[in-house]
């Protein structure tokens, strides 16, 4: 008895190894950098993807930012742009070097695991917009709150 127990426990063992390494989301394959260092990385060269809706982007953003909604705001809640790939894809080459950021790094972290089907160098960054501005680092925003 306590053989075919130990087989069927290792059985299981090995089922749940196999699952883990075949089985992983593609969130595994995100690397999220933090404000600083996405401030370095948009200084050697990486472009800024601002994935916020349109109306946060106009509040302010970070300098240089390209702005292509991951989500939009409806009656009915945040839905998701179905757009979103094709519009990126559009803008930008799919060897270009990307930070993605959003208003606190949650909708970025979803772009991003979306973005890294198609595009080989893309960063999120952690604590979006919120961390920027914490960190006292340059925006752009409307004349009238300058």
């Amino acid at each position: 008895m306590g053989t075919v127990l130990w087989n069927s426990l290792l059985s299981l063992v090995l089922l749940l190894l196999v699952l883990l390494l075949f089985c992983s989301s593609r969130a595994d394959e995100v690397v999220t950098v933090d404000v600083h260092a996405a401030r370095h990385l948009l200084r050697s060269g990486h472009r800024y993807l601002d994935v916020r809706t349109e109306e946060e982007f106009k509040k302010g953003h970070v300098e240089n930012s390209l702005n292509i909604p991951y989500m939009f705001n409806t009656p009915q809640g945040r839905v998701k742009n179905q757009k979103f790939m094709e519009q990126v894809s559009a803008a930008c080459g799919k060897e270009e070097k990307l930070v993605v950021g959003c208003q606190s790094g949650v909708r970025s972290l979803y772009a991003t695991t979306d973005l890294t089907a198609e595009f080989k160098h893309v960063s999120n960054m952690g604590g979006g917009y919120e961390a920027w501005l914490e960190s006292g680092f340059a925006v752009n925003k409307p004349q009238d709150e300058l």
